[in-house]
């Protein structure tokens, strides 16, 4: 991580030895564009933060872990669709998930639709994008994680072919 800080400040004053004006305005945009981003993406992370406090770990479990393993990747599609959270926080709850017992597949739903899927950024991508591309991204996004859960569950043998 540290490279990418300094590969940036290195270009940031390249672009300010060139040419002083454009950096500035860059910079301000950079800063507007960040403000006006900030609120939205601090009230997600609130949403998120106290939905994951109020539904427990077990709860999830069990309902992932069930022996209908459809409704359990449905289940795991709606609340990785939902979630917000980093990969450093999401894999890492996939491994505890899979020690409850919650099949590979489920986890395969949970965890690429929690990176890909967001209903709940849905109103920063509309926009930012527009609403006809968010929800075509995140129509296609769902599609991609049910079609890696299914294979998933074939390497796995979950899923009998």
């Amino acid at each position: 991580m540290s490279y990418l800080i300094i590969v940036t400040f290195a270009a940031l004053l390249l672009s300010f030895l060139k040419d002083r004006n454009k950096t500035y305005e860059a910079l301000k945009k950079a800063r507007h564009k960040f403000t006006d981003m900030l609120v939205p993406l601090l009230l997600v992370i609130v949403f998120v933060s106290f939905a994951l406090y109020f539904i427990s770990g077990e709860l999830i479990s069990e309902y992932l872990s069930g022996s209908n393993r459809t409704f359990g990747v449905i289940i795991a599609s709606l609340l990785g669709s939902i979630s917000v959270m980093p990969g450093f926080i999401a894999f890492p709850l996939g491994g505890l998930l899979k020690d409850n017992g919650v099949p590979y597949m489920v986890i395969s739903a949970f965890t690429t639709t929690l990176m890909m899927v967001g209903i709940l950024t849905f109103p920063i991508e509309k926009r930012y994008f527009g609403f006809k591309v968010a929800l075509i991204r995140n129509i296609f996004a769902c599609g991609i994680a049910i079609l890696v859960a299914l294979i998933t569950g074939i390497y796995f043998g979950e899923i009998a072919i």
